[in-house]
Formats: C-alpha cells, structure tokens, sequence
C-alpha cells in the first residue's frame, strides 16, 4: 500500500509539474533549444536579404527609377515598426509564444483563425520563394535540370538542419553568414571601376511620390521580420533583443540601398528591365580578360542565402503549426510539410511570368497585412486590455 501510494504521490508531483509548467510556460514547450540574441540577427538577416539583394533592384526602379535608393530607406520604416512591437509584445507576454498570446488578446477561436491564416501564409511563401530560388538556377545555370529537382534538392537539405532544431539552425547560419557577405562585398569591390555615378541624377526629379511607390516593395521584405516572435522565447539574452533586432533592420537596409546603387551605377537606364539586377551587372566584369563570368559569385551568395532563408521559414511554419495544434514536438512534420511546400511551389506560382507579377504586386500587401499589420493590431488591443486592468487594480 505504502509502494502504491508513494508512486500515485510522484504521479501527481509529475502531473502538478506539467500543470505549472504549462500554465507558467504557457502551454507545451516545443522547442528547448536556446539561442543568443546575435545568433538570431544572423538568421534574420539573410533571411531577409538573401531573395531582396536580386529582386528588389529592378522591382523598385520600376517605379522610383533613378530614385530606387531613396525607397530601401522608407521601407525599413517597417521593419523597424515590425521589430519594435514584436519585442515589446514578447515583454508584455513573456514565454508565451505568439499563438497563445494572439488567443490571449482576441479569444481563442479569432485567435485560432489568426493563426491558421499565419500558418498558411508561411506556407505560401516559402512555395513562392523555393519556386524563385529553383526558377533562378534552372533559367540563368542549370538550363536541363527539371525544377523539380533543384526544389526538392533544397527542401530535402533544409529538413535536416530543421530537424536539428534552432540551436542548429542558428549555428549553421552563424558558419554561412561571412560565406553570404564576404563575397556581396568584393562583387560591389569587384564591380566599382564601372560605375557610372551620374546615373543618381537628377535625385527626386519627380517628387516623392514615385519613391513612396518604390518603397512598397520592399518593404514587403522587411515586414518578414515578423519571424522575430518565433524566435523571442528561445534567446538566452532577451535584455538584447531589441539591440540586435534593430541592429538587423539597419544591416538589411544598408544592404539594399548598397545593392541598388550598385545595379544603377551599372545598368543606368536599363535597370528595370532585367530582373536579377547584380547577376547582369557581374557580366560587366572582366580584367585582363581573365578575371571575368563571376555569375558564380551571384550563384553562391543566392545559394548559400536561399539555404538560410528557406531553412529558416521552413523551421517556423513546423514549430508554428505545432505550436497552434498543442503538439509537445514539430518533429514529425517535418517530412509532410516539406513535401507541401515542393507542392505549393507550384500551385502558388505557375509560370515564371505569375511569379514575377505576385512579387511586384501581391506580395508586399499580402505580406504587410498579415505580418505587421496583424501586429500591430494584436499589440494596441493587448496594450489598452493592460491599462484596463490596471485601472482596475487588476494583476496579470
């Protein structure tokens, strides 16, 4: 009798942890993993800029022309928004992650809808983006290999480091990261006897409303920051998220403005016409006509970014969608949602042509509203549910 009441007595000791810990934790712990503030920046930041670097040139000179340097500057303005409040809610909800806080501040079931809506936008998106990372290769490199191939090949890379988890994760973008910049920044090196800098004249010859229209663009990139939530409760330094969370945002649009005066200075009027602006400009270069045909160097940097980029997604939707099922582990769905990603690849994006037109145009709306925007919102209603309470003497 003592034998069985001394194992129902370290039954309930077990199940009153759970308890707790679910209740202090707010909900199962899916990832355990821990993380550093500067290791998360290091995801965040080709994340962001590995797919901008090459498409925002052209997408932004569409609309600001000679312009398109200004419009980096005003669209980090969301990244900044997005950075600030994402940090600002995790304080106001620590070691929730956002599921539960969304359910918390609008009610389970919206909260629910909220989620599901963020889920299948991450699903979209990274279709959209491993369809734009195979199109490249295939178009510009690998002209007879199936774009099934150079897809799945990623994805079927990806899982591995998911599966490794965030302490993987951030450790493989950790060793990739100066393999990403170092060879940004001798393509810039490499492409600067062939600037042409009166090509920035004259600046804002057509007012500010071509940039503010340019402008759109990109800042559809920066309000991917959004992933910072689901990093949040895995850092081990949490006192320097915002540091290094705004450190980010002004590292991505000093990049982009560097990478669209470069495609200006080079390409001049033409810009709007091609659509991996860097990869033509490093046609330009050659020395001693020997030293040329660096589209290699735009190869690996698009390479080694989309791997960070789609790794890092792919983490986040798994761990979202566990963490809005309840589930205590994302680890088996791994397999299945990488192969509805290859799949969404092509339902989401058909043609090269359909791919082209959503980036310039669906895209950043579609991005702002369910990123930032929904934000933005979940945070003003938390902030004023807080004063609330604390007008009425309530504790939290």
């Amino acid at each position: 009798m003592k034998k069985i009441r001394r194992q129902r007595g370290i039954s309930l000791r077990k199940e009153a942890v759970f308890l707790i810990s679910y209740r202090e934790g707010e909900g199962l712990i899916v990832e355990k993993g821990k993380i550093s503030s500067l290791q998360m920046a290091m995801i965040l930041y080709p994340a962001i800029v590995a797919t901008a670097i090459l498409l925002v040139p052209s997408l932004t000179a569409h609309y600001a022309k000679q312009d398109l340097w200004i419009s980096p500057i005003l669209a980090s303005i969301i990244g900044f928004v997005t950075v600030f409040i994402a940090v600002r809610l995790h304080q106001l909800h620590p070691g929730k992650n956002i599921f539960q806080i969304i359910e918390e501040t609008i009610g389970r079931l919206p909260g629910k809808l909220a989620g599901l809506l963020i889920v299948f936008f991450y699903i979209e998106i990274t279709g959209e983006m491993t369809r734009g990372y195979g199109s490249f290769l295939v178009n510009a490199f690998l002209k007879q290999t199936p774009l099934v191939v150079t897809i799945a090949s990623m994805i079927f890379l990806c899982a591995f480091a998911v599966y490794g988890g965030i302490e993987v994760l951030a450790r493989a973008a950790q060793f990739f990261f100066p393999l990403f910049f170092i060879p940004f920044l001798f393509l810039i090196l490499l492409l600067s006897p062939y600037f042409e800098v009166h090509y920035i004249e004259p600046i804002l010859a057509d007012g500010w409303v071509p940039v503010i229209k340019g402008a759109v663009v990109p800042s559809g990139w920066f309000a991917e920051l959004f992933l910072i939530v689901f990093f949040l409760p895995c850092l081990t330094d949490k006192g320097k998220a915002m540091k290094y969370g705004i450190l980010t945002v002004a590292g991505i649009g000093i990049t982009l403005v560097t990478a669209n005066l470069t495609a200006l200075f080079v390409l001049g009027p033409t810009l709007p016409t091609k659509v991996y602006a860097l990869m033509n400009a490093s046609h330009y270069i050659s020395y001693a006509d020997f030293f040329e045909n660096l589209e290699s160097v735009t190869m690996a940097i698009w390479i080694i970014g989309a791997f960070v980029k789609i790794s890092a997604f792919y983490y986040v939707i798994v761990l979202g969608i566990a963490q809005w099922l309840n589930l205590s582990d994302y680890r088996p769905l791994i397999w299945p949602i990488g192969i509805l990603i290859v799949e969404f690849s092509y339902w989401s994006v058909p043609s090269s042509i359909e791919l082209a037109r959503f980036e310039s145009r669906t895209f950043p709306f579609y991005s702002l509203v369910v990123q930032t925007l929904l934000l933005i919102i979940i945070f003003v209603i938390a902030s004023v549910r807080r004063k609330g309470r604390k007008k009425l003497g309530l504790s939290e």
